[in-house]
């Protein structure tokens, strides 16, 4: 007896455990490849989701772009589209041609709404590289302004300086007073270049700029004295 109840109870365990073993993947397994499958990027549904906002056009223009910036939940002004705009090496402000969507969003492995704004978090972390931040400062230079002049104008200048050092650069609430009252029209890429640089490298109680010396002229462009006229206001 003690052996029969000895196997009986053996049998019943194995057939235990396998069901066990069955169940668990089939909660496990199962819906671990679905997801995979789901997760994966489609370049079809990307094309089809660029559509929504272009419409029958090959180029998301304004009115499709306020849209797409409704459906993500984000605000035009924020800082996020900037660097989207960034990875897909868009040209223009205010349009996303189809060539540049699908290769930054084939890039982003995004083909939905939903997938762009789980890449959120990565887009504001590439604003804490130093160098990757260089990089979209410059860009944004070229993707403001209009493409027919050389220069950005004032108003647009301040305000994408605004979105790029209004939250890190101490000195920067100054600085855009000091543009408001100058007679400035516009700010050509040496100055813009130029601003970005003073940000990093001159102390924001401008304790070491030196007004006679390599800071002077380090910061002044040919013909324009911006920074320095700046600095030695506020010294």
């Amino acid at each position: 007896m003690p052996v029969k109840k000895k196997r009986k109870s053996s049998g019943s365990e194995d057939a235990g455990m396998k069901k066990c073993r069955i169940s668990s993947f089939c909660r496990v397994q199962t819906p671990s490849r679905l997801i995979s499958g789901d997760d994966s990027f489609s370049s079809k549904k990307c094309l089809a989701w660029f559509y929504e906002y272009a419409g029958t056009d090959e180029v998301v223009g304004p009115e499709g772009m306020e849209k797409f910036c409704e459906d993500i939940g984000v605000e035009p002004e924020n800082i996020i589209m900037l660097v989207l705009a960034w990875k897909l090496e868009a040209q223009n402000m205010g349009f996303f041609t189809k060539e540049e969507w699908l290769k930054g969003m084939t890039s982003l492995q995004c083909d939905c709404t939903e997938k762009l704004q789980s890449k959120f978090d990565y887009l504001r972390s590439q604003l804490n590289d130093l160098s990757v931040f260089k990089q979209i400062y410059r860009y944004a230079f070229d993707f403001a302004r209009d493409k027919d002049q050389r220069s950005l104008d004032i108003d647009t200048a301040k305000s994408m300086l605004a979105l790029l050092l209004g939250r890190t650069w101490p000195l920067f609430s100054a600085f855009h007073q000091f543009l408001e009252q100058s007679k400035y029209r516009v700010m050509n890429k040496d100055q813009w270049f130029n601003v970005l640089e003073f940000s990093r490298t001159v102390h924001a109680d401008l304790s070491n700029y030196d007004e006679d010396g390599a800071c002077k002229c380090a910061f002044s462009v040919t013909g324009d004295c911006t920074l320095h006229s700046f600095a030695i206001l506020n010294h």
